[in-house]
């Protein structure tokens, strides 16, 4: 099985994959929305790609937590501890900020704010307080169908259950480009097909990585995920699939030992507050610096040093210490019941 140091490596894959969203949004998305007081050096259009690896790496983790999970009631704890506390601060931290330097047209009313603590406000049509909300939905029904999956005994037969969805991904694709068909957009959305070859290509690769005796059937899906990818998006998509595919594999086994330096590995412990937190609080650093007569990579560099620092603080005060205190208290809950339950049947 996967060891701590090799997860360790999976990890500072998600964080270089938060930091390519965050230059992404600082560069292009801004340029593109509000536009750089000066000509840029760099900019990275193709830095919204790390969403895919992300959603890579969640198939990855999520079947391997559903892999050693006892009950359905530890998975639900785990996703909440780990989702739900940091995502609370940075909604109302991004909602204060953003309220108080201004960000036309991305700024919401505190109604709207406190119906994004809900993390499934989407689902009723309610505006994000920062854009890269929607991904949480996309996480949101990625986790209830596999723990759906889970208690209905599907995982062993996962590769089934992907192979359909995948398969209705491409009939979604071939109906409305050959017959102008359109399926219900409800369906498509709910069970997330235009993500799902992601997230299967992360799962065979958990599995793949793990030593399971259906490794044929793991590539055979593996390679299905990819090939629909080239068909339904573009032949560089498939490739991209398959090239983080290898790169997840390699940081399984512990292969890629750069990924292991300091850096990367804090990088990857504050990946998930980073990504919540950089977008609209860093559009709108980076459009007062510009206002103020900061030069533009200077105002770049600011917003990313902020962002770091605010992603620091909330892993370090807030998501660790609430994610080690909810799981704390649900295990001694959890014990204390068994304890009862063993006293009361002698």
């Amino acid at each position: 099985m996967t060891t701590d140091r090799r997860l360790g490596q999976i990890d500072a894959l998600r964080g270089i994959a938060a930091l390519l969203v965050v230059l992404f949004h600082f560069t292009s998305k801004y340029q593109e929305l509000y536009g750089h007081t000066s000509p840029l050096m760099f900019s990275l259009p193709w830095g919204h790609l790390g969403v895919n690896l992300f959603f890579m790496i969640s198939g990855f983790v999520i079947f391997m937590t559903l892999s050693r999970t006892v009950q359905a009631a530890d998975f639900l704890v785990s996703r909440f501890s780990r989702l739900y506390p940091a995502y609370w601060v940075a909604v109302l931290l991004t909602f204060g900020l953003t309220s108080l330097l201004g960000l036309p047209g991305k700024t919401v009313d505190i109604g709207t704010a406190l119906l994004n603590l809900s993390m499934v406000h989407g689902f009723a049509n309610v505006p994000h307080v920062d854009g890269v909300y929607w991904t949480l939905e996309v996480e949101l029904l990625f986790y209830a169908w596999a723990l759906l999956a889970f208690r209905l005994g599907g995982l062993p037969r996962v590769h089934i259950l992907l192979a359909l969805l995948l398969a209705l991904r491409l009939s979604y694709f071939c109906l409305e480009q050959f017959a102008q068909v359109s399926l219900p957009y409800i369906a498509y959305r709910l069970l997330i097909l235009q993500y799902i070859p992601w997230f299967a290509a992360g799962i065979m690769v958990f599995r793949l990585g793990s030593g399971m005796d259906s490794s044929r059937r793991d590539g055979a899906l593996l390679i299905m995920a990819v090939t629909v990818l080239a068909i339904v998006e573009s032949t560089s998509m498939g490739a991209l699939a398959l090239l983080f595919s290898l790169l997840m594999w390699a940081a399984a086994r512990g292969a890629l030992r750069p990924l292991a330096h300091p850096l990367l590995v804090w990088l990857g412990a504050i990946s998930y507050t980073l990504y919540l937190l950089h977008e609209n609080i860093g559009w709108a650093l980076i459009r007062r610096a510009q206002q103020a007569g900061v030069e533009a990579h200077v105002s770049i560099a600011l917003a990313l040093v902020v962002s770091l620092l605010l992603a620091t603080a909330l892993t370090r005060w807030v998501e660790q210490p609430a994610m080690r205190w909810i799981r704390q208290t649900y295990r001694a809950h959890r014990s204390a019941t068994r304890g009862d339950v063993a006293a009361s049947s002698h």
